[in-house]
């Protein structure tokens, strides 16, 4: 009897272990069911990014558009020499006003003047000979109507004639090219103006001057200046010559100087995306000076624009976009127009109503038609 009631003991405890291994088994499975579940859960919701939302905001783009400028004399001339030599004397010095022909430096070309004098040699030599085949020349001719040459011969004299003619005329032409550059010997100005640079002396050796030599002087007209400015593409449609527009420089404060624009390259640099534009403006107490920098201020027809952060722009192939959040919470890319760039903010142009809604900081990887969320 003993025997039985073990085997059933035995049977009744392997049975209950299999049902909690299966128990345990079961929980397991479960338990793994659960975290992949939270796990596909917590994916998806990553896979939706959160991101804040902005709205354009209303400014006014009117009034003035303030850009920098360059200023440059009416007229500026450097003053090369034209001949080889010392100089021999200087007459004007910097920040000296000189009118049109005044002499501003003589140079010593001895060379040039034992030239002329060899040329002017040469001339004399020249008529001299042509006057002598002159009257070969004619003799021959006499004596061709009377039968006393042969016309071979008198055809030679007057060949003779022609060729002395042209050597006279070489030489003549030789002598106003030496008289010429003697004439180089003395710099003068070409027009009324202030000399703004000197780089001679007494004694200095001077050579003929190309554009890559310093120039002896400078001679700038500073009655009137010239102001280039470059204007954005998105404004150069509302500036035009006859428009009158204030300059501002550093070392005037509180002052200001009208100018007024001439002319427009009509192009657009496609390296800096601006048009060259010319402005002019009298300078009868010479406060402008050439090369100077300034400020010009262009009056702009009043409106309003839209401002959004620097942030939310997006910069890519396609240009300049923003994300714009949809009726379906949903981001789409939308192209804009910048009108100025104001460093933390920008004002846009075209592209952009008031209404929209606009992500801020967008991820880089976020396209059109991408689902969302909006961060609370």
């Amino acid at each position: 009897m003993s025997e039985p009631a073990n085997n059933r003991s035995m049977r009744k405890g392997l049975i209950m272990a299999g049902v909690a291994a299966l128990v345990v088994v079961a929980g397991g499975i479960a338990t793994r069911v659960h975290s992949e579940r939270q796990l596909a859960g917590w994916t998806a919701a990553q896979s939706v990014p959160t991101v804040g939302v902005i709205h354009p905001v209303a400014v006014s783009n009117g009034g003035a558009l303030t850009l920098p400028a360059a200023l440059q004399a009416l007229n500026s001339a450097p003053i090369y020499a034209r001949t080889n030599g010392y100089v021999r004397r200087w007459y004007v010095d910097i920040g000296q006003p000189v009118s049109a022909g005044q002499l501003l430096a003589v140079i010593d070309a001895p060379e040039v003047d034992q030239q002329l004098l060899a040329a002017r040699a040469d001339l004399q030599t020249a008529l001299a000979n042509q006057q002598l085949a002159a009257t070969t020349a004619t003799r021959w001719s006499i004596m061709l109507a009377k039968d006393a040459v042969s016309k071979q011969e008198a055809d030679e004299k007057a060949g003779d004639l022609a060729a002395k003619t042209a050597v006279s005329n070489a030489a003549r032409a030789n002598v106003a090219r030496l008289g010429a550059l003697q004439g180089f010997t003395r710099l003068t100005a070409p027009f009324g103006g202030v000399v703004t640079t000197r780089a001679i002396d007494i004694g200095t050796l001077v050579s003929t001057g190309t554009g890559a030599a310093q120039p002896l002087f400078t001679v700038a007209d500073v009655r009137r200046m010239r102001i280039f400015v470059k204007v954005p593409q998105a404004y150069s449609a509302q500036v035009h010559p006859g428009m009158t527009v204030t300059l501002t420089l550093p070392e005037y404060p509180g002052r200001s100087f009208t100018a007024t624009m001439t002319r427009s390259a009509g192009a657009v640099d496609s390296g800096s995306g601006t048009v060259l534009v010319e402005l002019e403006a009298d300078n009868g107490d010479r406060a402008l000076k050439p090369g100077a920098y300034a400020q010009a201020s262009f009056p702009l027809a009043t409106g309003t624009g839209l401002s959004l952060p620097s942030s939310a722009l997006i910069i890519g192939k396609a240009g300049t976009q923003v994300a714009i959040l949809d009726a379906d919470g949903k981001a789409q890319l939308r192209t804009i127009t910048i009108g100025r760039d104001l460093g933390e903010k920008v004002e846009i142009s075209a592209g952009l109503s008031a209404t929209d809604r606009v992500i801020d900081s967008p991820p880089d990887s976020l396209q059109s038609g991408d689902r969302v969320k909006v961060r609370q």
